[in-house]
């Protein structure tokens, strides 16, 4: 039903938390209250990147750097808004060892293909505090102690305890982190969505029969670019059983969001039909009927002949 966003594992920041592959395009009004949790220091101010964001940079550095905190430089300066920690974000990740100057690991820059992350849930700290708030379209180097780099359990081979990492980031685009627009008045008969801070709905399901045709309703409304048949839309849902009243599936909880494709064939056709006409921003309840989700087979955890609850939240289209 769900097709999830590529990802390309590396091997060096371990668990393919940095390295994937999405390109996308920014629909969202500006951060304007973002707070940087790292500034520019000697090391980070000793690195330099040749070349036009978006391309291979060749990264030069005196090595080695061995910074007391996290630092960060601008090497070039975006025009587009800052990036706040928890937004879906895409670009290209040039990583190097900051006492020998080797590089580590890097995005595939020749075949436009950049890395896709959520800065809050990278594995390394120092590199989440040096990326908050910086601007789509930007480079930037953050110089990471290595007492901020990795733990002594997860540290890649070949990376010593007192290393510092060198991570040159271009950044391409951001999404939305939620659905962002105007709250919309619940419907009588329909289950009811509370969200918690971050934006993650829970879902009760009303004590009645379900719906048999399509529901579909806007819990919020926002004002992004409409999608069209044949987009990839970057989602965030959750999908629960009517009768049971339990989550099947989440993306919420595998930890990011996922990309579908507004085409036939690719999810099912009531959550195609739900996302015809939404705008980014949007966040949308769907109730599924089973000739419009799974009919009469199983699929997975959902049993046959069930009506599907979905919270969906549109955050972008994919390009």
């Amino acid at each position: 039903m769900i097709r999830r966003l590529p990802r390309v594992v590396s091997a060096t920041l371990v668990a393919g938390a940095l390295l994937g592959g999405l390109s996308a395009c920014y629909v969202g009004p500006a951060n304007t209250d973002c707070v940087p949790k790292a500034s520019a220091g000697t090391a980070s101010n000793a690195v330099s990147a040749s070349g036009t964001v978006l391309s291979q940079p060749d990264v030069t550095f005196p090595t080695p750097l061995r910074p007391k905190k996290t630092e960060v430089s601008v090497l070039q300066a975006g025009e587009g808004t800052p990036i706040q920690g928890d937004q879906f974000v895409s670009g290209y990740l040039t990583i190097l060892n900051g006492t020998t100057g080797d590089v580590l690991d890097q995005s595939d820059y020749g075949a436009g293909t950049p890395s896709s992350f959520v800065i809050d849930k990278l594995p390394i700290a120092g590199l989440k505090k040096g990326l908050q708030c910086a601007e789509v379209g930007s480079r930037v180097a953050v110089v990471v102690p290595g007492k901020e780099a990795f733990s002594d359990d997860s540290r890649p081979a070949g990376i010593a305890k007192d290393d510092s990492l060198v991570v040159v980031v271009d950044f391409k685009d951001a999404f939305l982190a939620r659905a962002q627009g105007i709250a919309q008045v619940a419907q009588e008969g329909l289950p009811s969505v509370v969200l918690a801070p971050d934006g993650r709905p829970g879902i009760t399901i009303p004590a009645a029969d379900p719906p048999k045709k399509l529901q579909v309703a806007d819990l919020i409304s926002g004002n992004g670019r409409k999608v069209k048949s044949g987009d990839s839309v970057l989602v965030n849902y959750t999908g629960v059983l009517w009768k049971e009243g339990t989550v099947f599936d989440s993306s919420w909880q595998n930890g990011a969001p996922i990309t579908i494709k507004a085409t036939k064939g690719q999810a099912i056709p009531g959550f195609l039909d739900a996302l015809k006409g939404a705008q980014v921003g949007d966040q949308i309840l769907a109730v599924i009927p089973p000739d419009q989700a799974y009919g009469d087979q199983a699929s997975g955890s959902v049993p046959a002949g069930s009506t599907l609850v979905f919270v969906i939240d549109v955050l972008g289209i994919v390009k």
